[in-house]
C-alpha cells in the first residue's frame, strides 16, 4: 500500500480523450496531500522502543518512525486490521480485528497466528505479567474474555454488560484498569474473581488508559480531547494536556513518554506528562475521505468532504482544509460520514456503518436532522420538496423519506445491485451508480428506471457537469469517465488513479466510496481513499 501512497503530486497521466471530433486533454493534480494511515487507533510499543499503530478501515498494522514522522505497513490486510495492540512479556505482539471478530498474534518476524474468532467488535486487549491474555468486545458486544495464547481453547467469558470496557491495561497490583466508554468511568477489574469496581468518575467519553513506570495511571477522554492523570486510590483527576477531541488510544515508553492517537487528525502526538507539551509525530490533513460534494459560489468552488472521522470543507483553488466537526467531540453530532451531497442550502452526509443520513446547514455547519435506521445508506439527495432519496444498499432499494424527521419511508424501486453514488438529474429524477452490476441508471421518483451506461467496473461516485454530462469514478478500472446521458457513450477522462482501497475484511465490497464532484466551470474533484487525498482535474 505504501508504494501507492508515494505517487507523485502530478499524476503522470494527462489523458487524451475524444468527444465527437475534438480532442481534449485533462490535467490531474493533487489538491490536498495524503497521509499514512486510514484512521489510526490502537498503539503499542515493543521492548526495543518501536511504536506500532493499528487501523480498522485500512485493515493494516503499521510501524511508525518517530524520528522521521513516517509509517510503513508491518502486517498487511487482511490479518493486519488492528483496533488495539499489546505485547506479551516474551515480545509476542497481539492485536484485534474489530470488524472480523478475530484476534491475532505474531512473535518477532514469525507467522501470524489466529488466537480467537467469532467475537464481533473485539476491541481492547492486554497481557498480564504472567503472559495470560485478555480482550473485550465493545460497540458490537460488551464482554471480557481470557484468550488462549495457543489459540486452541475457545475464549473464556469472564463478565459482560460492563459499559464498554475499552483500551485497558494491567496495573502494578495485577488488576485490570480500563475506561467504561458508555458510563464515563474508569474501572478496576479483578479478572480472577470477575469483580468490577469504579476507580474514577466524571469523564465525558474515556477511551483508553495506561500506566507509566512509576505506576501512575493516565486516561484519554476522546470527547474532551484531554489526557488525564488519575489517582487510583482516591479517584482524583488532573488534566495533564489539552489536545483535540477524537482521541483513541495511548502508549507509554520506557522513558515515560506518552504517545496518543487521534482518529480525526489521522495522527499521533508525543506528550510530555510533566509540562503537557505535545509534539506531532505524524498526522494528515484528512482522515479517510470518501464521498464529496461541490458547490460553486460564483467562481469559488467549495468541496464538502465526508471524512469518516470528521466533516470538512476544502477550498477548490487553494486546497485549504477547514474542519466543521469531528467524531466524538463534545457537543458535536457526527456519525462516521462516508458520503456527501449538497445544494445551495444543505449538505447531506450518509454512513452505511451507522445507518444514518445527516442533514447539515451548508453555511453554518449546524445539524438540522439526523435520520436513523436506514439499511446501509450509501448516498442521499434532497429533492425540491424537502423529501430525501436514499440509496439503501442493505435493501437494494431507493428509499424516499418524507414527513416529520423523515419518518415516513417508501421504496421507490428495489432490486438495485449495489446502489452507491447518486446525483440529481432533474427535480423528479436522479442518477444512480449500481456498483455491483456495473451500470449507471436514471431513476424517476415514480420508480421508472432507465439504464444510461453499462459494463462499467464498480462505478461509485457520480456528479453532473455543467454541460449535462455525467462524471463517474469507475473504481474497478481506477479511472474517471464522462457519460453522455443521451447516447450512453463513455469517454475516459483520466486513468491510473489512486482509488479503490481494498475493502476491509468484515466490511462491504464498496468499502469507502470514491467521491466525485464538479464545479460550475467544469473542474472535477475526486477523493483518493488509497492516499487519503483530494485531487483536482482541469482542462488543459
Amino acid at each position: 500500500m505504501m508504494s501507492r501512497l508515494s505517487l507523485t503530486t502530478i499524476v503522470a497521466a494527462s489523458i487524451l480523450s475524444t468527444t465527437g471530433a475534438s480532442a481534449q486533454t485533462w490535467e490531474v493534480t493533487k489538491l490536498v496531500p495524503g497521509s499514512a494511515f486510514h484512521g489510526v487507533h490502537g498503539l503499542g510499543i515493543d521492548k526495543s522502543g518501536r511504536l506500532f499503530a493499528g487501523s480498522v478501515a485500512g485493515a493494516a498494522l503499521y510501524e511508525v518512525d518517530r524520528a522521521n514522522g513516517t509509517a510503513r505497513i508491518a502486517v498487511p490486510s487482511p490479518e493486519g486490521m488492528a483496533d488495539d495492540i499489546a505485547f506479551a512479556p516474551d515480545g509476542t505482539m497481539a492485536w484485534t480485528g474489530f470488524l472480523t471478530g478475530d484476534l491475532y498474534a505474531r512473535k518477532g518476524d514469525g507467522p501470524v497466528k489466529k488466537l480467537a474468532s467469532g467475537l464481533p467488535g473485539i476491541n481492547s486487549l492486554a497481557y498480564r505479567k504472567d503472559g495470560r491474555l485478555y480482550a473485550t468486545q465493545v460497540f458490537l458486544g460488551d464482554a471480557l474474555y481470557e484468550i488462549d495464547t495457543e489459540g486452541v481453547k475457545p475464549p473464556r467469558k469472564i463478565m459482560e454488560k460492563m459499559g464498554g470496557l475499552n483500551g485497558f491495561e494491567f496495573g502494578p497490583d495485577d488488576k485490570l484498569y480500563g475506561p467504561l466508554w458508555f458510563k464515563g468511568q474508569v474501572a478496576k477489574v479483578d479478572v480472577d474473581k470477575g469483580e468490577l469496581s469504579v476507580v474514577a468518575d466524571g469523564f465525558k467519553i474515556p477511551a483508553a488508559v495506561n500506566f507509566d513506570s512509576r505506576g501512575n495511571l493516565f486516561v484519554v477522554d476522546t470527547a474532551l480531547g484531554q489526557l488525564v492523570k488519575v489517582d487510583t486510590k482516591s479517584g482524583a483527576k488532573k488534566v495533564v494536556a489539552q489536545l483535540k477531541p477524537s482521541l483513541d488510544n495511548l502508549a507509554i515508553d520506557d522513558k515515560d513518554r506518552i504517545f496518543v492517537s487521534n482518529m480525526a487528525d489521522n495522527g499521533i502526538q508525543e506528550v510530555d506528562p510533566e509540562t503537557g507539551a505535545a509534539k506531532q509525530v505524524i498526522s494528515g490533513k484528512l482522515a479517510l475521505p470518501s464521498g464529496i460534494a461541490v458547490v460553486s459560489d460564483g467562481a469559488k468552488d467549495t468541496i464538502y468532504v465526508a471524512d469518516l472521522f470528521a466533516y470538512r470543507t476544502v477550498d477548490g483553488a487553494t486546497g485549504e482544509v477547514t474542519e466543521v466537526s469531528r467524531m466524538h467531540a463534545d457537543g458535536t453530532t457526527l456519525e462516521y460520514p462516508m458520503s456527501a451531497t449538497a445544494n445551495a442550502d444543505t449538505v447531506l452526509l450518509s454512513s452505511w456503518f451507522t445507518g444514518t443520513v445527516q442533514v447539515v446547514d451548508r453555511k453554518t455547519g449546524k445539524t438540522r436532522e439526523m435520520l436513523h435506521e436506514f439499511k446501509a445508506p450509501h448516498d442521499a439527495v434532497m429533492l425540491g420538496d424537502g423529501s430525501i432519496l436514499v440509496n439503501e444498499l442493505g435493501s437494494k432499494s431507493l428509499i424516499r423519506a418524507t414527513g416529520e424527521h423523515g419518518k415516513d419511508r417508501t421504496a421507490i424501486i428495489g432490486a438495485l445491485e449495489g446502489p452507491v453514488g447518486m446525483a440529481s438529474a432533474s427535480k423528479d429524477s436522479v442518477y444512480v451508480t449500481e456498483a455491483y452490476a456495473g451500470v449507471v441508471s436514471k431513476i424517476e421518483t415514480n420508480g421508472t428506471r432507465t439504464v444510461i451506461a453499462k459494463d462499467l467496473k464498480m462505478p461509485e461516485g457520480i456528479a453532473v457537469a455543467p454541460d449535462g454530462k455525467i462524471v463517474v469514478a469507475e473504481v474497478g478500472a481506477r479511472r474517471l469517465v464522462s457519460i453522455d446521458p443521451q447516447s450512453g457513450a463513455v469517454t475516459e477522462i483520466a486513468g491510473n488513479l489512486p482509488i479503490g482501497l481494498p475493502a476491509a475484511p468484515g466490511g462491504l465490497p464498496s468499502n469507502i466510496p470514491t467521491g466525485v464532484g464538479v464545479g460550475q466551470t467544469g473542474t472535477i474533484y475526486f477523493s483518493s481513499d488509497v492516499e487519503n487525498a483530494i485531487y483536482k482535474v482541469t482542462k488543459k
